[in-house]
């Protein structure tokens, strides 16, 4: 069934204003997946106004129990409900249907989380008499709620990043206007709508359609706002973060993640690692595996598993359960990948898997002989696409890794524990994941990047602390 979706304003969905409708369809097929009417600035302003109202009347005096209850609520109604989110994530985004379902499922985990941390979010006593002259004082410090939060989601995990800005800001006290993907909201729709179901005040979240380019500049600098959280690319988030001005701002952005194997490694491990972490939705994940370095040792040894697993992949329909690989989320983004192939391939490149494309369907690509000045190297490619590149010494992947504008996560492969503290150091990233991918994300750790892959930490506790202020009481005793 066709979802027509608007503007959420204080619990009251707007729809029938007149606004042409813009359509959602399946990125796979072409079929009407559903229609958004795009919020006005007359509509985001509104959504604004209540926000601040909600948060002074509501949000910041909700006690931490309730809070927590809303959130599990909404948890226990979400996986009550994963089968239907799970179908509507494969089809507005073209997930396969089983990574789809590992999304709702990461979704409920984060609300419980949330729910947890929502009982936690507290601050600290201060000795005070550890300062010269501090005798016969007491001090304390409290986490407060910011007030307003400006939450702009990506496309690629339209529920589970969602829920990383809108369930920690909830927790934290806040209140959200939400401007999620034009390309994926109608899950975001569904879940708000989810959580007042919950018990979640009307105007605690309030969400906005359209472009980002019209929606975006009027909401991070209007001055009820007084956070701003934002995944996507770079290009857009530094803009963000320059308009914010002296609002507090959390950027998730772009990566081309550097995995490296050693000799020493499970080679089976990290070449299934590997398969899984380049190509899981098409590729389109900031942590996506995208440069793999290999020891010389093995280089040839780790083609020959690689190359045959990922002819094995199947491509196509993302609704199917064979299905491993589905569309990406536009013919353009398809082949702005295509192209990046076809000239790292006129610069010298081998394809040894993929590298064809039929619409928003991009074959899953093996790409060797690359240069680090290649587009498919040093630029984040977001698409199902390797580079496979060999390597002699540490002190040599080290600076291979480390030439790269990113930096979110790395994966190494090595059974020599020295050898993973080595390069946790010297790596220069937000993380580093020993005998895993790059790709592997939990919800309940800081995650975030250095250099132009962000500022700020996400991970349920960490984004509720950037959601929160410090609030200093000292008391002078008698």
């Amino acid at each position: 069934m066709v979802m027509n979706i608007g503007t959420l304003i204080n619990g009251k969905e707007y729809i029938g204003k007149g606004h042409a409708p813009y359509e959602v369809r399946n990125p796979y097929n072409g079929e009407l997946v559903g229609t958004v009417e795009f919020s006005t600035e007359d509509d985001l302003l509104l959504a604004i106004e209540t926000a601040g109202q909600v948060f002074e009347r509501t949000m910041k005096k909700m006690p931490a129990h309730q809070r927590s209850t809303i959130l599990r609520k909404s948890a226990d109604l979400l996986e009550s409900r994963g089968g239907d989110f799970a179908q509507l994530l494969c089809q507005e985004a073209g997930k396969p249907i089983r990574d789809a379902q590992g999304e709702v499922g990461r979704a409920v985990q984060v609300l419980r989380f949330a729910s947890e941390e929502a009982k936690r979010n507290d601050g600290e006593l201060i000795k005070m008499d550890a300062a010269v002259g501090g005798e016969g004082r007491i001090g304390f410090a409290k986490r407060v709620p910011v007030g307003v939060v400006a939450a702009i989601t990506p496309f690629n995990f339209p529920l589970n990043l969602v829920l990383h800005k809108v369930a920690t800001a909830i927790a934290a006290g806040c209140s959200v206007v939400l401007k999620p993907a034009e390309k994926t909201p109608l899950s975001a729709m569904k879940l708000v709508q989810l959580m007042e179901e919950a018990g979640l005040p009307a105007g605690a979240v309030n969400v906005v359609n359209g472009f980002g380019a019209d929606l975006v500049p009027p909401l991070v600098t209007h001055p009820t706002v007084k956070k701003v959280t934002f995944t996507g690319s770079g290009q857009v988030g530094y803009k963000i973060k320059e308009m914010a001005g002296n609002r507090k701002v959390t950027l998730e952005l772009g990566s081309n993640s550097p995995n490296i194997v050693f000799p020493d490694a499970d080679l089976d491990t990290a070449v299934a690692g590997m398969v899984k972490g380049g190509f899981a939705f098409a590729g389109q994940a900031c942590i996506s595996v995208q440069r793999i370095y290999v020891h010389c040792e093995i280089y040839r040894q780790f083609l020959d598993k690689l190359v045959p697993m990922v002819t094995k992949l199947q491509v196509g329909d993302p609704i199917l359960e064979t299905t491993d690989v589905g569309p990406m989320i536009t013919e353009d983004a398809a082949i702005r990948a295509e192209a990046w192939i076809q000239e790292a391939v006129s610069q010298g490149a081998k394809i040894l898997s993929g590298g064809q494309r039929q619409g928003t369907v991009l074959q899953p690509t093996v790409l060797v002989d690359v240069a680090p000045s290649m587009k498919v190297v040093c630029q984040e490619v977001f698409a199902p696409l390797v580079t496979v590149i060999p390597f002699e010494s540490e002190e040599e992947v080290i600076a291979a890794a480390n030439d790269s504008d990113y930096g979110l996560q790395a994966g190494i492969f090595t059974s020599d524990i020295n050898r993973a503290f080595r390069f946790f150091e010297a790596l220069e990233t937000g993380g580093v994941w020993i005998n895993e991918i790059s790709t592997v994300r939990q919800d309940n750790y800081p995650y975030g990047g250095v250099k132009l892959s962000g500022i700020g930490r996400e991970g349920v506790a960490s984004a509720i602390e950037e959601m929160t202020e410090v609030k200093f009481m000292g008391i002078k005793l008698g």
